[in-house]
């Protein structure tokens, strides 16, 4: 320290000669008791204001965190809110596919029953239909061979009836109704 102080005064002097700066520790010349003076004055009065500097600036501190953790309970309250959202939005979605996949097994189903049922009357018109065709073949087919038995018997009939023969028939059956 000792070699601090010899090269400052030595400083003060070359640095006063050639008109800069330096230290002076001469007490007198250098007015440090004024200058102590001074800096009491100011650290006494101006211990107040920096005070209340600090003080504000502490204030507005408190209040940007204060304010930052309420923003940050509120962001979290707006997630776990949409986050519910989210998950009743999901069950809905799932209630409403659930919804969906039973409505089509039902129309499905339906479908399949009215088809079955198609199917069932179609198969008995076309067994009706098939039944009133055989009725109607059958039918024609006797008529047919009624009218084809009548040509027959007439045609043996004809053949094997003579005039006398033919006349003994008719008196045999005007007798038979009684007539005489």
């Amino acid at each position: 320290m000792g070699n601090f102080l010899l090269l400052a005064a030595e400083g003060h002097t070359a640095a006063a000669e050639h008109g800069g700066f330096g230290f002076n520790f001469d007490i007198l010349e250098a007015n440090l008791i004024n200058l102590a003076i001074l800096i009491g004055i100011l650290f006494y009065f101006g211990r107040g204001v920096i005070s209340n500097i600090i003080t504000e600036r502490r204030t507005r501190i408190e209040t940007a965190i204060t304010e930052a953790e309420q923003r940050s309970k509120q962001a979290a309250a707006a997630l776990a809110d949409a986050q519910q959202n989210l998950t009743q939005a999901q069950a809905e979605a799932q209630r409403i596919l659930k919804a969906a996949e039973a409505s089509a097994q039902a129309a499905r189903e339906a479908i399949l029953a009215k088809a079955a049922q198609d199917i069932e009357t179609l198969k008995k018109s076309a067994s009706d239909d098939l039944s009133a065709a055989q009725e109607k073949a059958i039918a024609e087919l006797r008529q047919r061979i009624a009218v084809l038995a009548i040509q027959e018997v007439e045609a043996q009939l004809a053949a094997q009836l003579d005039d006398s023969t033919q006349s003994k028939l008719v008196d045999r059956s005007i007798a038979l109704l009684g007539v005489s």
